[in-house]
């Protein structure tokens, strides 16, 4: 079974393959009509700049070959695994994002964590609790949640939880000067990674809990349902291990497809919090018009939502084994 689900995994990574290549195409293209470069970002910077610097600049960073050179120099990269260098920070643009891959890594996994598992939760006490006060305030929590800017969100976590109470830090992955070490280091990672996660889960937690009791009130209705409970089937075992499988299937879509938007709101939650992650430095690399990190992190970004929808189809599997895998896709 295991050995089937890596050559899907596979299979379905190698479909993937036209999907990147269309992304990374349009990303050039859609970036490179931005008004504005690199060159006059540095002549900005410097206060003024004549006409020779400019051109000396442009020809440094390729930038004044027609655009059809510097796509197929580009795509000739990508093929290398070659992303480029970054003008901004003088350093290989490979090397900027995979220092700046764990921090991602580490706050899209904490609030995917948290916003799949309480949306689930909350979504199932909503359904199987339905037309009860229970169910219209969690209702009532997803739509507020839902409605609310992350931005917002953030900062209100950072005067509540970080200057009012003290709790926890306000900006950053680690107490700056503190040089701490082994599980220490760890623990004080975590502490600042608790409102950045939060922030984050906020707004897709709401979506999952929506879904999730959606789907779960759907479920409960159908016939299966209500043959299990003709045969005397308590109710604790048909949410369990009828209803609450079926259920879930949706909520894990979802959360596959939601990979990419959470990419993006990681690009606010980052700045709010001083989060030194991808979404920070695209941010940065977006006004410094560095042309080759945006694209570099664009292109990681769209691997990573082709690797994660190859592995949630892997999961239904796990989840409910009623779905088999072929060389082609998972189906019932």
């Amino acid at each position: 079974m295991w050995i089937a689900r890596g050559r899907y995994i596979v299979d379905r990574l190698i479909r993937g393959l036209p999907i990147i290549f269309a992304i990374v195409v349009v990303n050039f293209f859609l970036i490179r009509l931005a008004p504005g470069d690199a060159a006059q970002v540095l002549a900005g910077e410097a206060g003024a700049a004549s006409e020779q610097y400019l051109e000396q600049v442009r020809r440094q960073f390729g930038l004044d070959q027609p655009l059809y050179v510097q796509f197929f120099s580009y795509m000739k990269n990508i093929v290398l695994f070659d992303l480029g260098y970054s003008f901004r920070h003088g350093r290989d643009v490979a090397s900027l994002i995979f220092d700046r891959l764990g921090a991602t890594a580490l706050l899209m996994v904490a609030a995917m964590t948290v916003s799949v598992t309480l949306g689930m939760l909350l979504g199932a006490i909503a359904a199987i609790r339905d037309r009860t006060l229970v169910s219209h305030v969690i209702v009532v929590f997803a739509v507020v949640s839902y409605a609310t800017p992350l931005f917002w969100v953030g900062l209100m976590l950072i005067i509540v939880f970080a200057i009012n109470l003290g709790w926890f830090p306000t900006s950053g992955i680690i107490t700056v000067g503190a040089d701490y070490t082994g599980l220490r280091a760890v623990l004080d990672v975590l502490h600042h990674l608790v409102l950045p996660a939060a922030a984050l889960s906020c707004f897709y937690m709401a979506l999952y809990t929506r879904l999730m009791r959606a789907s779960m009130l759907e479920t409960l209705g159908l016939d299966f349902i209500k043959t299990a409970r003709a045969k005397g089937l308590g109710d604790r075992k048909i949410v369990l291990k009828h209803a609450l499988r079926n259920a879930v299937l949706p909520v894990l879509t979802m959360a596959g497809v939601q990979v990419s938007a959470m990419l993006g709101g990681s690009v606010i939650v980052e700045s709010v919090f001083g989060w030194p992650g991808l979404g920070l430095l695209a941010f940065e690399s977006l006004f410094a018009r560095d042309l080759n990190l945006l694209l570099g992190i664009f292109f990681l970004s769209s691997i990573l939502v082709v690797v994660t929808n190859a592995v949630v189809d892997v999961i239904y599997t796990i989840v409910d084994p009623r779905i088999e895998l072929t060389s082609g896709r998972a189906h019932g």
